[in-house]
Protein backbone atom coordinates (compact mmCIF):
# COMPACT_ATOMS: atom_id res chain seq x y z
CA UNK A 1 0.00 0.00 0.00
CA UNK A 2 0.92 3.66 -0.30
CA UNK A 3 0.94 4.92 3.27
CA UNK A 4 1.06 8.48 4.62
CA UNK A 5 2.61 8.73 8.08
CA UNK A 6 2.35 11.77 10.32
CA UNK A 7 4.12 12.05 13.67
CA UNK A 8 7.21 10.12 12.57
CA UNK A 9 9.44 12.06 14.98
CA UNK A 10 7.33 10.81 17.90
CA UNK A 11 7.63 7.73 20.07
CA UNK A 12 5.10 5.57 18.19
CA UNK A 13 5.59 7.00 14.71
CA UNK A 14 9.35 6.46 14.86
CA UNK A 15 8.77 2.75 15.55
CA UNK A 16 5.91 2.32 13.12
CA UNK A 17 7.81 3.56 10.06
CA UNK A 18 10.40 0.73 9.86
CA UNK A 19 7.70 -1.90 10.50
CA UNK A 20 5.57 -0.58 7.65
CA UNK A 21 8.61 -0.67 5.38
CA UNK A 22 9.43 -4.22 6.48
CA UNK A 23 5.88 -5.23 5.55
CA UNK A 24 6.49 -4.02 2.01
CA UNK A 25 4.51 -0.78 2.10
CA UNK A 26 5.56 2.46 0.41
CA UNK A 27 5.77 5.07 3.16
CA UNK A 28 5.61 8.84 2.78
CA UNK A 29 6.37 10.85 5.89
CA UNK A 30 4.76 14.24 6.41
CA UNK A 31 7.22 16.23 8.54
CA UNK A 32 7.51 19.86 9.53
CA UNK A 33 11.32 19.64 9.62
CA UNK A 34 12.67 16.59 7.72
CA UNK A 35 16.22 17.24 8.95
CA UNK A 36 15.15 15.87 12.35
CA UNK A 37 14.58 12.49 10.71
CA UNK A 38 17.89 12.25 8.87
CA UNK A 39 19.61 10.15 11.52
CA UNK A 40 16.96 7.42 11.50
CA UNK A 41 18.20 4.21 9.82
CA UNK A 42 14.98 3.99 7.80
CA UNK A 43 15.15 7.58 6.51
CA UNK A 44 16.61 6.71 3.06
CA UNK A 45 13.72 4.27 2.44
CA UNK A 46 10.82 6.72 2.88
CA UNK A 47 9.56 9.57 0.77
CA UNK A 48 9.43 12.95 2.48
CA UNK A 49 6.63 15.49 2.25
CA UNK A 50 7.51 18.68 4.08
CA UNK A 51 4.62 20.45 5.72
CA UNK A 52 3.15 21.77 8.95
CA UNK A 53 -0.32 20.55 9.93
CA UNK A 54 -0.95 23.94 11.54
CA UNK A 55 -0.52 25.57 8.13
CA UNK A 56 -3.82 24.91 6.39
CA UNK A 57 -2.69 26.73 3.24
CA UNK A 58 0.65 25.00 2.82
CA UNK A 59 1.76 23.18 -0.31
CA UNK A 60 1.42 19.83 1.50
CA UNK A 61 -2.38 20.18 1.50
CA UNK A 62 -2.40 19.67 -2.28
CA UNK A 63 -0.27 16.52 -2.26
CA UNK A 64 -2.34 13.98 -0.31
CA UNK A 65 -3.92 12.14 -3.22
CA UNK A 66 -3.13 8.57 -4.23
CA UNK A 67 -2.62 7.17 -0.73
CA UNK A 68 -4.33 3.97 0.39
CA UNK A 69 -4.20 4.82 4.11
CA UNK A 70 -2.89 7.43 6.51
CA UNK A 71 -1.71 7.36 10.13
CA UNK A 72 -2.54 10.36 12.27
CA UNK A 73 -0.13 10.25 15.23
CA UNK A 74 0.05 13.93 16.09
CA UNK A 75 -0.76 15.70 19.34
CA UNK A 76 0.41 18.75 21.28
CA UNK A 77 0.61 17.16 24.74
CA UNK A 78 4.02 18.62 25.50
CA UNK A 79 3.72 22.05 23.88
CA UNK A 80 2.35 24.33 26.57
CA UNK A 81 -0.83 26.36 26.87
CA UNK A 82 -3.28 26.52 24.00
CA UNK A 83 -2.61 22.92 22.98
CA UNK A 84 -6.34 22.20 22.54
CA UNK A 85 -6.67 24.83 19.83
CA UNK A 86 -3.56 23.60 18.04
CA UNK A 87 -4.78 20.00 18.17
CA UNK A 88 -8.16 20.94 16.72
CA UNK A 89 -6.68 23.16 14.02
CA UNK A 90 -4.20 20.48 12.92
CA UNK A 91 -6.94 17.84 12.76
CA UNK A 92 -9.24 20.08 10.68
CA UNK A 93 -6.47 20.97 8.24
CA UNK A 94 -5.63 17.29 7.87
CA UNK A 95 -9.27 16.37 7.25
CA UNK A 96 -9.57 18.94 4.49
CA UNK A 97 -6.38 17.79 2.76
CA UNK A 98 -6.92 14.03 3.28
CA UNK A 99 -10.56 13.82 2.18
CA UNK A 100 -9.65 11.43 -0.66
CA UNK A 101 -7.75 8.96 1.54
CA UNK A 102 -10.01 5.92 2.15
CA UNK A 103 -8.74 5.00 5.64
CA UNK A 104 -7.16 7.08 8.41
CA UNK A 105 -5.82 5.34 11.53
CA UNK A 106 -5.58 7.41 14.70
CA UNK A 107 -4.13 6.60 18.12
CA UNK A 108 -6.00 8.31 20.94
CA UNK A 109 -6.33 7.79 24.67
CA UNK A 110 -8.75 5.84 26.84
CA UNK A 111 -11.52 7.97 28.28
CA UNK A 112 -12.70 7.66 31.90
CA UNK A 113 -16.30 6.58 32.45
CA UNK A 114 -16.90 9.60 34.71
CA UNK A 115 -17.72 13.12 33.53
CA UNK A 116 -14.46 14.49 34.94
CA UNK A 117 -12.04 14.36 32.04
CA UNK A 118 -8.63 16.05 31.92
CA UNK A 119 -8.01 18.72 29.29
CA UNK A 120 -5.37 16.56 27.62
CA UNK A 121 -7.57 13.47 27.34
CA UNK A 122 -10.46 15.65 26.18
CA UNK A 123 -8.22 17.12 23.50
CA UNK A 124 -7.25 13.64 22.30
CA UNK A 125 -10.94 12.68 22.17
CA UNK A 126 -11.83 15.91 20.38
CA UNK A 127 -9.20 15.19 17.73
CA UNK A 128 -10.77 11.76 17.21
CA UNK A 129 -14.23 13.32 16.94
CA UNK A 130 -13.04 15.73 14.24
CA UNK A 131 -11.33 12.97 12.27
CA UNK A 132 -14.34 10.62 12.46
CA UNK A 133 -16.73 13.40 11.49
CA UNK A 134 -14.94 14.06 8.20
CA UNK A 135 -12.98 10.92 7.32
CA UNK A 136 -13.30 7.10 7.37
CA UNK A 137 -11.37 6.39 10.59
CA UNK A 138 -10.17 3.64 12.88
CA UNK A 139 -9.46 5.20 16.27
CA UNK A 140 -7.55 3.08 18.76
CA UNK A 141 -7.90 4.22 22.34
CA UNK A 142 -5.12 3.10 24.67
CA UNK A 143 -3.96 3.69 28.23
CA UNK A 144 -0.35 3.98 29.44
CA UNK A 145 2.05 2.53 26.87
CA UNK A 146 4.76 0.31 28.36
CA UNK A 147 7.99 0.02 26.40
CA UNK A 148 11.61 1.06 26.53
CA UNK A 149 11.74 4.83 26.38
CA UNK A 150 8.00 5.49 26.73
CA UNK A 151 6.99 8.32 29.06
CA UNK A 152 4.63 6.15 31.11
CA UNK A 153 7.24 3.44 31.57
CA UNK A 154 9.95 5.96 32.48
CA UNK A 155 7.68 7.51 35.10
CA UNK A 156 6.95 4.12 36.71
CA UNK A 157 10.58 3.08 36.44
CA UNK A 158 12.19 6.12 38.00
CA UNK A 159 9.65 6.48 40.79
CA UNK A 160 10.13 2.84 41.73
CA UNK A 161 13.91 2.75 41.36
CA UNK A 162 14.58 5.94 43.30
CA UNK A 163 12.02 5.85 46.11
CA UNK A 164 12.07 2.86 48.49
CA UNK A 165 9.15 4.41 50.37
CA UNK A 166 6.51 6.45 48.56
CA UNK A 167 3.71 8.64 49.89
CA UNK A 168 1.32 8.74 46.93
CA UNK A 169 -2.09 10.23 46.12
CA UNK A 170 -5.09 8.05 46.90
CA UNK A 171 -5.86 7.72 43.20
CA UNK A 172 -2.84 5.44 42.75
CA UNK A 173 -5.46 2.83 43.70
CA UNK A 174 -7.53 3.64 40.59
CA UNK A 175 -7.62 0.99 37.88
CA UNK A 176 -5.78 1.69 34.63
CA UNK A 177 -5.16 -0.54 31.64
CA UNK A 178 -1.63 -0.33 30.28
CA UNK A 179 -0.55 -1.87 27.00
CA UNK A 180 2.80 -3.03 25.62
CA UNK A 181 4.23 -0.88 22.83
CA UNK A 182 4.62 -3.96 20.59
CA UNK A 183 0.86 -4.60 20.89
CA UNK A 184 -0.01 -1.00 19.96
CA UNK A 185 2.20 -1.32 16.88
CA UNK A 186 0.58 -4.65 15.99
CA UNK A 187 -2.91 -3.12 16.15
CA UNK A 188 -1.87 -0.14 14.06
CA UNK A 189 -0.41 -2.34 11.33
CA UNK A 190 -3.22 -4.93 11.32
CA UNK A 191 -5.77 -2.14 10.93
CA UNK A 192 -4.55 -1.77 7.33
CA UNK A 193 -6.22 -5.13 6.59
CA UNK A 194 -9.58 -3.94 7.95
CA UNK A 195 -12.13 -1.38 6.80
CA UNK A 196 -12.51 1.75 8.95
CA UNK A 197 -13.75 0.49 12.33
CA UNK A 198 -14.56 3.60 14.34
CA UNK A 199 -13.49 3.46 18.01
CA UNK A 200 -11.64 0.37 19.24
CA UNK A 201 -10.38 0.23 22.84
CA UNK A 202 -7.20 -1.79 23.39
CA UNK A 203 -5.15 -2.82 26.40
CA UNK A 204 -3.45 -5.58 28.34
CA UNK A 205 -5.53 -8.65 29.30
CA UNK A 206 -6.51 -7.07 32.62
CA UNK A 207 -6.60 -3.69 34.35
CA UNK A 208 -4.52 -2.91 37.42
CA UNK A 209 -3.92 0.01 39.76
CA UNK A 210 -1.03 2.39 39.26
CA UNK A 211 0.24 1.19 42.63
CA UNK A 212 0.24 -2.36 41.28
CA UNK A 213 2.15 -1.15 38.22
CA UNK A 214 4.93 0.23 40.44
CA UNK A 215 4.98 -2.83 42.69
CA UNK A 216 5.00 -5.07 39.60
CA UNK A 217 8.04 -3.22 38.28
CA UNK A 218 9.69 -3.60 41.69
CA UNK A 219 8.97 -7.34 41.57
CA UNK A 220 10.68 -7.70 38.20
CA UNK A 221 13.71 -5.77 39.46
CA UNK A 222 13.86 -7.62 42.76
CA UNK A 223 13.21 -4.45 44.79
CA UNK A 224 11.24 -4.07 47.99
CA UNK A 225 9.03 -0.99 47.86
CA UNK A 226 6.40 0.50 50.18
CA UNK A 227 3.64 2.77 48.89
CA UNK A 228 1.30 4.61 51.24
CA UNK A 229 -1.67 6.46 49.66
CA UNK A 230 -2.62 9.86 51.11
CA UNK A 231 -6.16 11.27 51.01
CA UNK A 232 -5.05 14.65 49.61
CA UNK A 233 -2.42 15.35 46.99
CA UNK A 234 -3.48 17.39 43.97
CA UNK A 235 -2.54 16.34 40.43
CA UNK A 236 -0.52 19.54 40.08
CA UNK A 237 1.61 18.78 43.15
CA UNK A 238 1.97 15.15 42.12
CA UNK A 239 3.10 16.19 38.63
CA UNK A 240 5.73 18.53 40.10
CA UNK A 241 6.97 15.69 42.29
CA UNK A 242 7.22 13.44 39.23
CA UNK A 243 9.10 16.21 37.42
CA UNK A 244 11.56 16.43 40.31
CA UNK A 245 12.20 12.70 40.78
CA UNK A 246 12.05 11.47 37.18
CA UNK A 247 13.37 12.71 33.81
CA UNK A 248 9.79 13.62 32.79
CA UNK A 249 9.36 17.44 32.61
CA UNK A 250 6.37 19.02 34.36
CA UNK A 251 4.75 19.86 31.02
CA UNK A 252 4.51 16.15 30.24
CA UNK A 253 4.06 14.90 33.81
CA UNK A 254 0.82 16.90 34.16
CA UNK A 255 -1.06 15.06 31.36
CA UNK A 256 0.37 11.71 32.46
CA UNK A 257 -0.82 12.25 36.03
CA UNK A 258 -4.16 13.69 34.97
CA UNK A 259 -4.66 10.60 32.85
CA UNK A 260 -4.74 8.32 35.91
CA UNK A 261 -6.67 10.56 38.33
CA UNK A 262 -9.82 8.78 37.10
CA UNK A 263 -10.05 5.02 36.44
CA UNK A 264 -9.10 4.16 32.85
CA UNK A 265 -10.37 0.70 31.99
CA UNK A 266 -10.66 -0.57 28.43
CA UNK A 267 -13.43 -2.71 27.03
CA UNK A 268 -11.21 -4.94 24.90
CA UNK A 269 -13.96 -7.34 23.78
CA UNK A 270 -14.29 -5.66 20.37
CA UNK A 271 -10.51 -5.67 19.86
CA UNK A 272 -10.45 -9.41 20.58
CA UNK A 273 -13.22 -10.00 18.07
CA UNK A 274 -11.70 -7.87 15.30
CA UNK A 275 -8.04 -8.79 15.87
CA UNK A 276 -7.96 -12.39 17.13
CA UNK A 277 -4.38 -12.75 15.85
CA UNK A 278 -3.13 -10.26 18.49
CA UNK A 279 -2.75 -11.54 22.04
CA UNK A 280 -1.76 -8.56 24.21
CA UNK A 281 1.08 -9.15 26.66
CA UNK A 282 0.45 -9.04 30.40
CA UNK A 283 1.95 -5.99 32.10
CA UNK A 284 4.78 -7.91 33.80
CA UNK A 285 5.97 -9.36 30.48
CA UNK A 286 5.89 -5.90 28.90
CA UNK A 287 8.09 -4.58 31.73
CA UNK A 288 10.53 -7.48 31.35
CA UNK A 289 10.87 -6.88 27.61
CA UNK A 290 11.38 -3.15 28.11
CA UNK A 291 14.16 -3.78 30.62
CA UNK A 292 15.85 -6.25 28.26
CA UNK A 293 15.83 -3.60 25.52
CA UNK A 294 17.32 -1.04 27.90
CA UNK A 295 20.03 -3.42 29.11
CA UNK A 296 21.09 -3.99 25.49
CA UNK A 297 20.88 -0.26 24.64
CA UNK A 298 18.35 -1.24 21.99
CA UNK A 299 15.90 1.66 22.34
CA UNK A 300 14.39 2.63 18.99
CA UNK A 301 12.62 5.81 20.11
CA UNK A 302 12.12 7.74 23.31
CA UNK A 303 9.44 10.10 24.58
CA UNK A 304 11.78 13.10 24.29
CA UNK A 305 12.80 12.36 20.70
CA UNK A 306 10.66 15.07 19.12
CA UNK A 307 12.00 18.53 19.90
CA UNK A 308 8.80 20.09 18.59
CA UNK A 309 7.73 23.56 19.67
CA UNK A 310 8.65 22.96 23.29
CA UNK A 311 11.11 24.88 25.48
CA UNK A 312 14.65 25.50 24.30
CA UNK A 313 16.05 24.06 27.53
CA UNK A 314 15.73 20.49 28.80
CA UNK A 315 17.35 18.70 31.72
CA UNK A 316 17.33 14.98 30.98
CA UNK A 317 18.32 12.45 33.64
CA UNK A 318 18.16 9.06 31.97
CA UNK A 319 19.99 5.75 32.14
CA UNK A 320 22.54 7.15 34.57
CA UNK A 321 23.42 10.07 32.28
CA UNK A 322 22.43 13.68 32.97
CA UNK A 323 22.04 15.92 29.96
CA UNK A 324 21.38 19.67 29.85
CA UNK A 325 20.25 20.55 26.36
CA UNK A 326 19.74 24.06 25.01
CA UNK A 327 18.69 25.12 21.54
CA UNK A 328 18.73 28.45 19.74
CA UNK A 329 17.79 29.58 16.26
CA UNK A 330 20.55 31.70 14.72
CA UNK A 331 20.47 33.79 11.56
CA UNK A 332 23.50 32.11 10.05
CA UNK A 333 24.18 29.02 8.00
CA UNK A 334 25.33 25.75 9.62
CA UNK A 335 28.89 26.33 8.39
CA UNK A 336 29.08 29.63 10.30
CA UNK A 337 27.67 28.03 13.45
CA UNK A 338 30.16 25.17 13.12
CA UNK A 339 33.08 27.61 12.78
CA UNK A 340 31.86 29.47 15.87
CA UNK A 341 31.76 26.56 18.27
CA UNK A 342 34.91 25.01 16.80
CA UNK A 343 36.83 28.20 17.69
CA UNK A 344 36.23 28.00 21.46
CA UNK A 345 39.01 27.47 23.96
CA UNK A 346 42.68 28.33 23.73
CA UNK A 347 43.42 32.06 23.39
CA UNK A 348 39.79 32.90 22.57
CA UNK A 349 38.53 31.30 25.77
CA UNK A 350 34.95 30.17 26.34
CA UNK A 351 33.14 33.46 25.68
CA UNK A 352 31.41 33.55 29.09
CA UNK A 353 33.03 34.08 32.54
CA UNK A 354 36.52 33.23 31.35
CA UNK A 355 37.77 33.96 34.87
CA UNK A 356 35.64 31.06 36.14
CA UNK A 357 37.07 28.74 33.49
CA UNK A 358 40.61 29.80 34.51
CA UNK A 359 39.76 29.19 38.17
CA UNK A 360 38.41 25.74 37.29
CA UNK A 361 41.62 25.04 35.39
CA UNK A 362 43.76 26.05 38.37
CA UNK A 363 41.74 23.80 40.68
CA UNK A 364 42.13 20.94 38.22
CA UNK A 365 45.91 21.33 38.14
CA UNK A 366 46.05 21.27 41.94
CA UNK A 367 44.43 17.82 41.98
CA UNK A 368 46.58 16.50 39.15
CA UNK A 369 44.45 17.30 36.10
CA UNK A 370 45.64 19.02 32.89
CA UNK A 371 43.99 22.38 33.63
CA UNK A 372 43.80 24.89 30.79
CA UNK A 373 47.51 24.90 30.02
CA UNK A 374 47.23 22.64 26.96
CA UNK A 375 45.37 25.23 24.86
CA UNK A 376 44.69 24.13 21.29
CA UNK A 377 46.70 23.42 18.14
CA UNK A 378 44.84 25.68 15.69
CA UNK A 379 42.60 28.66 16.51
CA UNK A 380 39.89 27.53 14.08
CA UNK A 381 40.19 23.89 13.07
CA UNK A 382 39.90 20.78 15.21
CA UNK A 383 40.74 17.16 14.51
CA UNK A 384 39.52 14.09 16.41
CA UNK A 385 41.88 13.24 19.26
CA UNK A 386 43.25 16.76 19.69
CA UNK A 387 43.13 18.63 22.98
CA UNK A 388 41.27 21.85 23.71
CA UNK A 389 42.29 23.05 27.18
CA UNK A 390 41.06 20.30 29.53
CA UNK A 391 38.90 18.70 26.81
CA UNK A 392 39.69 16.05 24.21
CA UNK A 393 38.02 16.18 20.77
CA UNK A 394 36.01 12.99 20.66
CA UNK A 395 34.11 13.56 17.42
CA UNK A 396 33.97 16.28 14.79
CA UNK A 397 31.73 16.16 11.72
CA UNK A 398 31.82 19.29 9.62
CA UNK A 399 29.52 21.21 9.50
CA UNK A 400 27.17 19.44 11.90
CA UNK A 401 28.74 18.28 15.15
CA UNK A 402 31.54 18.77 17.65
CA UNK A 403 31.80 16.67 20.81
CA UNK A 404 34.44 17.27 23.48
CA UNK A 405 35.21 14.78 26.26
CA UNK A 406 36.35 16.21 29.59
CA UNK A 407 39.76 15.19 30.89
CA UNK A 408 39.64 17.36 34.00
CA UNK A 409 39.25 15.58 37.34
CA UNK A 410 35.53 15.01 37.96
CA UNK A 411 33.61 12.23 39.79
CA UNK A 412 32.30 10.77 36.55
CA UNK A 413 32.58 11.35 32.81
CA UNK A 414 31.58 14.58 31.07
CA UNK A 415 31.08 15.83 27.53
CA UNK A 416 30.26 19.15 25.87
CA UNK A 417 28.62 18.92 22.48
CA UNK A 418 27.31 21.26 19.79
CA UNK A 419 25.19 20.49 16.74
CA UNK A 420 24.15 22.71 13.83
CA UNK A 421 21.03 21.81 11.84
CA UNK A 422 19.50 23.77 8.93
CA UNK A 423 16.22 25.43 9.95
CA UNK A 424 14.41 27.71 7.55
CA UNK A 425 16.78 30.46 6.44
CA UNK A 426 19.08 29.90 9.42
CA UNK A 427 20.34 27.20 11.77
CA UNK A 428 19.10 25.40 14.86
CA UNK A 429 22.04 25.40 17.27
CA UNK A 430 21.89 22.59 19.85
CA UNK A 431 24.26 22.66 22.83
CA UNK A 432 24.44 19.73 25.26
CA UNK A 433 26.32 19.37 28.54
CA UNK A 434 26.42 15.65 29.32
CA UNK A 435 27.53 14.03 32.57
CA UNK A 436 27.65 10.42 33.68
CA UNK A 437 28.12 10.58 37.47
CA UNK A 438 30.15 8.01 39.37
CA UNK A 439 28.07 7.09 42.40
CA UNK A 440 26.56 9.56 44.83
CA UNK A 441 29.61 11.91 44.82
CA UNK A 442 29.06 12.39 41.09
CA UNK A 443 25.38 13.23 41.51
CA UNK A 444 26.22 15.62 44.36
CA UNK A 445 28.93 17.28 42.24
CA UNK A 446 26.58 17.90 39.32
CA UNK A 447 23.63 19.25 41.25
CA UNK A 448 25.76 21.38 43.57
CA UNK A 449 26.94 23.23 40.45
CA UNK A 450 23.53 23.19 38.77
CA UNK A 451 22.83 26.95 39.07
CA UNK A 452 26.35 27.86 37.97
CA UNK A 453 26.13 25.53 34.97
CA UNK A 454 22.68 26.84 34.09
CA UNK A 455 23.94 30.43 33.94
CA UNK A 456 27.19 29.67 32.13
CA UNK A 457 25.76 27.29 29.53
CA UNK A 458 22.73 29.49 28.84
CA UNK A 459 24.99 32.49 28.26
CA UNK A 460 27.39 30.35 26.22
CA UNK A 461 24.86 29.26 23.61
CA UNK A 462 23.76 32.87 23.16
CA UNK A 463 27.37 33.96 22.73
CA UNK A 464 28.11 31.16 20.25
CA UNK A 465 25.00 32.14 18.31
CA UNK A 466 26.05 35.80 18.23
CA UNK A 467 29.55 34.82 17.11
CA UNK A 468 28.07 32.70 14.30
CA UNK A 469 25.98 35.66 13.11
CA UNK A 470 28.74 38.27 13.25
CA UNK A 471 32.08 36.60 12.50
CA UNK A 472 33.36 37.09 8.95
CA UNK A 473 33.58 34.15 6.59
CA UNK A 474 37.08 32.66 6.27
CA UNK A 475 39.23 33.74 3.36
CA UNK A 476 41.37 31.33 1.40
CA UNK A 477 45.04 31.66 2.33
CA UNK A 478 48.01 29.94 0.74
CA UNK A 479 49.24 26.89 2.63
CA UNK A 480 52.10 27.38 5.06
CA UNK A 481 55.23 26.02 3.40
CA UNK A 482 57.38 26.09 6.53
Amino acid sequence: MRILLTGATGYIGGRLAPRLLAAGHHVTVLARDPTRLEGRPWFPQVSILQGDLLDGEGEWTRQLEGFDAAYYLVHSMNSGSGFEGRDNAAARHFCEAARHIPHTIYLGGLMPRSTQVSRHLQSRASTGDILREHLPVTEFRAGPIIGSGSASFEMVRYLTERLPVMVAPKWVKNLVQPIAVRDILAYLIEALNQPPLGIVEVGAPSAMTFKEMMLGYAQVRGLKRFIYPLPVLTPGLAARWVGLVTPIPNSLAVPLIEGIVQPLEADISRARELFPMIEPLPYIEAVELALIKISHSDIETRWSGALGEGPTYRLIDWEGTIREERTLHVDADPEAAFRAFCSLGGDRGWLVMNWAWRLRGMMDRVVGGPGLRRGRRDPQKLLPGETVDFWRVEEVREPKLLRLRAEMKVPGRAWLQWEAWPEGSGTRLVQSAIFRPQGFPGVLYWYSLYLVHKYIFSAMIRSVGKLAETQPAPTDTPPNQS
